[in-house]
């Protein structure tokens, strides 16, 4: 709730991921993604609403309350690279005392093999040894970045959401990440992976869902999305063509307040495609949303 107002920020979300996949979820700013993977682990504001269900291993995790969430999900069961990592940080201690305290809780590490276990830690997120003992606020981006995915891989939990994992990298390091990530996948674990990055995406997923207004209107297999026959949905054509190494073509116009959608398809207004139809919005149906799909041809 906002203002007094209810907004719908996510809406009609459902999909399934398995263990050792890796799903990618794209879109534009806005469009909903933080919003659930912060449903996901309960840390939305006290004032949100959720409704459905997310099961894990068999647990629900919606109706779980506070102190089950903290004790045996967070961390445990599901991971989290957090979108703002500043602020998932503790500000008055060190990296590595941070790092230190997460291998004890989550590994059981103690004593004389503490210190390998946490410069193992760092390493395997690319944090270099000679920052573990600077605090928060003497890091870059990139690095409070390195720090949170340090933090977030050690517990090697089932389902690892990264929530924007490349965000003030350089190519190589967001190539290292998303590689890092990838193996996280492939030793049987489950990855949610939210980014804006498509070429990250490309290199990490095995799925692809895209979000536009609070929505997915497409859910693809990786490989046939970014290669062929490519996305169907316009918006995620869009998104595609306007890659620089693409056709470097932005799509027309601004994505809708989430407060003011309209009763039909929410992208019809930046829709070369749309059409009357386009006036009732379209339903997930065989992972697409849309009245106007693209042919393979088009796409």
């Amino acid at each position: 709730m906002s203002g007094g107002r209810t907004v719908a920020a996510v809406r009609d979300v459902s999909f399934t991921l398995a263990a050792g996949q890796c799903l990618a979820l794209v879109g534009e700013s806005g469009c909903g993604k933080s919003v659930l993977a912060s449903a996901l682990l309960g840390l939305l504001p006290g004032n949100a609403q959720v409704r459905g269900a997310v099961h894990t291993d068999g647990r629900e995790l919606l109706a779980a309350d506070e102190d089950v969430l903290a004790r045996e999900v967070r961390g445990r069961r599901i991971g989290l690279i957090p979108q703002s990592p500043a602020g998932h940080l503790t500000p008055v201690r060190t990296v590595r005392s941070q790092l230190a305290e997460t291998v004890r809780e989550l590994t059981g590490v103690r004593g004389s093999g503490l210190p390998d276990a946490v410069a193992a830690a760092a390493a395997r997120a690319a944090f270099p040894s000679d920052h573990l003992d600077r605090y928060p606020h003497e890091l870059s981006g990139g690095l409070a970045q390195r720090a949170a995915t340090a933090l977030a891989l050690v517990g090697d939990a089932p389902l690892l959401i990264a929530d924007e994992p490349t965000t003030g990298l350089d190519r190589e390091l967001v190539d290292r990440t998303v590689d890092e990530l990838r193996r996280h996948a492939d030793d049987g674990r489950g990855l949610l992976v939210i980014t804006h990055d498509l070429s990250a995406a490309a290199r990490i997923a095995d799925r692809v869902a895209v979000m536009y207004a609070g929505r997915v209107v497409e859910l693809a297999d990786a490989k046939g999305f970014f290669g062929s026959p490519g996305p169907r949905h316009p918006y995620a054509a869009g998104l595609l063509a306007a890659l620089p190494e693409r056709e470097f073509t932005p799509i027309p116009g601004m994505p809708p307040e989430l407060d003011a959608l309209p009763e039909g398809c929410a992208f019809a207004p930046r829709c070369g495609r749309a059409s009357a139809a386009c006036a009732r919005r379209p339903e997930l149906t065989d992972g697409l949303a849309c009245h106007h799909a693209l042919d393979p041809a088009h796409a």
